[in-house]
């Protein structure tokens, strides 16, 4: 493995010294989230293998090139998850593309985001430089928020060669009950429900139906499932494992067609949102999916009324990419994203404008 990263390193050098893009590139299932992708492919999958796994410490340790499927089975085998359900979106998904590409799944409303998981990381930067960051434990904080601060940048700072994330326990039992319920009702009970001591790990509202899953102890579960069921006419969904897959994976209904598809994020607390379109709605109300025209008029109509909402809108997939994939920068955060840009890739070789 040494001397794949020394090749690297060469790769990166040579880039740099001549000012070329260089394209960080895994299982390519992401290509399309983000603004323009340019430059020569660096491959990371050959660079794999998991480094270090301490179920009884809860912490795994791999290769970006590393599949994610190869991680999950190796979780599986000793009853651990990914916590974060991260979406693969094809099957040459890597653990490299996922953590560049911060995305989570259903339960991230209950157990946490992508970032939240990454304990340390080793990044290799604009100069061919090795750096690290982080450890493999909770309470290191030495670079912890560097770490983290990788999750989700799409690769503009540089390669993530290798990376400890935090695991969890698979759940003893999961069941999922369905209500029928319209938008409004939906939000209010999610957050009302949300307050309440109740094994909850996933939600999602489509077509006047709210999916809710469950998931711990056998006795947390059943409890919820009487509570849900008797007082507010909850039914049990069958094959809900499959259910929640296709919504992590966008297998569900609602992500057929061609048409754009916008990713809001709000407090869970927002008033429906005011823009006529087909919507589906996770965790909790925090997340709000839109099918949408792609256009200026409506991506400035979709973000003045998320920006009221005190949230912010994503160009997730299809549309016009001109508009801005990602939420314009206020001109303050705007000098910080620069700085750290040119702090890592001082050549501006990774991944140049996938961001903005």
């Amino acid at each position: 493995m040494q001397q794949i990263l020394e090749q690297f390193q060469s790769q990166v050098r040579a880039a740099a010294a001549e000012k070329r893009a260089l394209r960080i590139r895994g299982g390519g299932t992401k290509d399309w989230y983000g603004q323009r992708i340019e430059g020569e492919i660096l491959d990371t999958r050959a660079y794999a293998g998991i480094v270090d796994y301490e179920p009884t410490e809860l912490v795994i340790t791999a290769r970006c090139g590393t599949p994610l499927a190869e991680i999950e089975a190796a979780l599986a085998e000793r009853k651990q998850m990914l916590a974060f359900e991260p979406p693969h979106f094809g099957d040459g998904a890597t653990l490299g593309g996922a953590i560049a590409a911060g995305l989570s799944g259903p339960r991230r409303a209950s157990s946490g985001a992508l970032r939240d998981f990454v304990l340390g990381a080793k990044l290799l930067d604009g100069k061919g430089e090795v750096l690290t960051f982080g450890g493999q434990v909770m309470k290191n904080v030495a670079g912890y928020d560097v770490s983290r601060l990788l999750a989700g940048a799409m690769g503009t700072l540089g390669l993530l060669t290798e990376v400890s994330v935090k695991v969890l326990p698979l759940a003893y039992r999961e069941a999922t009950l369905r209500f029928a319920m319209n938008e409004i009702d939906a939000i209010r009970k999610l957050n009302e429900w949300g307050g309440q001591p109740l094994p909850i790990s996933g939600s999602c509202w489509h077509d006047g139906m709210l999916a809710l899953r469950l998931s711990g102890a056998q006795a947390a579960v059943d409890a919820a499932i009487r509570t849900l069921g008797t007082a507010h006419g909850g039914e049990p969904m069958p094959d809900c494992a499959a259910f929640w897959a296709s919504l992590r994976e966008q297998r569900h209904a609602f992500f057929d067609g061609d048409a754009p598809l916008w990713r809001l994020s709000v407090p869970s607390t927002a008033a429906a949102i005011g823009v006529k379109a087909p919507q589906l709605i996770e965790w909790g109300g925090a997340q709000r999916w839109l099918r949408a025209d792609g256009d200026a008029a409506t991506a400035q109509r979709i973000r003045a009324a998320v920006t009221a909402a005190n949230g912010h809108a994503t160009l997730f997939r299809g549309g016009d990419k001109s508009v801005g994939v990602f939420q314009p920068l206020a001109p303050a955060i705007a000098k910080i994203h620069e700085r750290l840009k040119a702090g890592f890739d001082p050549s501006n070789i990774f991944n140049p404008g996938r961001m903005y």
